[in-house]
C-alpha cells in the first residue's frame, strides 16, 4: 500500500511539474519583444578637401644695394643739359697768387653791377665741386676785379662781393668784363672755400684775348668757356677743389 501511495504522489508532482514548465513558456512566447532605446550618431562635419586661402604674407623689402658712382654724378634734379663734364678723379683748380689789390669782408651778393658802369655785361656761372666731381653746397667765392678801364676799388668795394653755391653746387655772378693792365691780361680774382676746408685762391681768364701770351702767370688750365649772347657774354667754369 504505501509503494502505492508514493508512486502516485510521484505521478502528481511530475504532472505539477509539466504543468508549471508549460505556464513558462507559454509567458515567455506571449511576452513583447524588449526594444534598445536608439543611438543618438553625431556625423562630423564634412571637411572640405580643397586648400583653404591662407592670409597674405607681409613681405619686407630689403633696401635696395647702391654702387658707388665710378663717374661723376651731379644731384638728379639736373637736367642733363645741366650737368658739368667731369671724370672723377677730376683735376683740381690751379691755385694763384692773391695779388696786391685783395680786400676782406667784402659784401654778400651775387650781383656786381652798379649804376654807370660801362662795357661788356658778363656773367661767370659754374660749379664747385669735389676731386670725384661731387657738388658742394654753400661753398664761398669771394671775387674782386678791375674795372673796364683795369683799375681796382682800392677805397672801398666796388666790383667786389662774395656768395655762396646753392644745394646743387652752382654759383652764378653778374657783373662786367674786366679791362687789361700793364703787364695783365683779362682776370677776374676768386677765393673759394668749401665748408670748413681750406681756401683756393686762383683767377679766371678768358679765351681770344691777345695779351694771354703776354701774361707771364696765365694758365690755360683757368681759361672760362665763354658763349656770347644777346646781352652779353657767359663764362662758365667750374672750380674743383680739396675737402675735409
Amino acid at each position: 500500500m504505501r509503494h502505492e501511495r508514493q508512486a502516485k504522489a510521484l505521478r502528481i508532482l511530475g504532472l505539477s511539474v509539466a504543468i508549471g514548465l508549460g505556464v513558462i513558456l507559454t509567458a515567455c512566447s506571449s511576452a513583447p519583444a524588449a526594444t534598445s532605446a536608439p543611438i543618438s550618431v553625431t556625423v562630423p562635419p564634412t571637411i572640405d578637401a580643397s586648400p583653404t586661402a591662407l592670409p597674405p604674407t607681409a613681405m619686407v623689402v630689403a633696401p635696395t644695394a647702391t654702387t658707388a658712382p665710378t663717374e661723376a654724378a651731379i644731384t638728379p634734379t639736373l637736367g642733363a643739359a645741366d650737368m658739368p663734364a667731369c671724370t672723377s678723379p677730376a683735376a683740381l683748380t690751379p691755385a694763384q697768387t692773391e695779388g696786391p689789390y685783395y680786400k676782406a669782408n667784402s659784401p654778400e651778393r651775387t650781383s656786381l653791377i652798379e649804376p654807370g658802369m660801362g662795357d661788356t655785361k658778363l656773367i661767370v656761372t659754374g660749379y664747385v665741386l669735389t676731386t670725384d666731381c661731387q657738388p658742394i653746397a654753400k661753398a664761398l667765392l669771394d671775387f674782386w676785379q678791375a674795372d673796364d678801364q683795369g683799375a681796382y676799388d682800392n677805397a672801398g668795394y666796388r666790383l667786389r662781393g662774395h656768395l655762396f653755391t646753392d644745394e646743387t653746387g652752382r654759383y652764378t655772378l653778374e657783373t662786367i668784363l674786366p679791362g687789361e693792365y700793364p703787364g695783365r691780361t683779362e682776370h677776374i680774382h676768386v677765393k673759394v672755400q668749401p665748408p670748413h676746408g681750406a681756401i683756393l685762391t686762383t683767377q679766371l681768364y678768358f679765351p681770344g684775348v691777345a695779351a694771354n701770351d703776354r701774361d707771364s702767370i696765365f694758365d690755360p688750365a683757368l681759361l672760362a668757356d665763354v658763349q656770347d649772347t644777346a646781352e652779353g657774354q657767359v663764362a662758365t667754369f667750374n672750380f674743383v677743389v680739396n675737402t675735409p
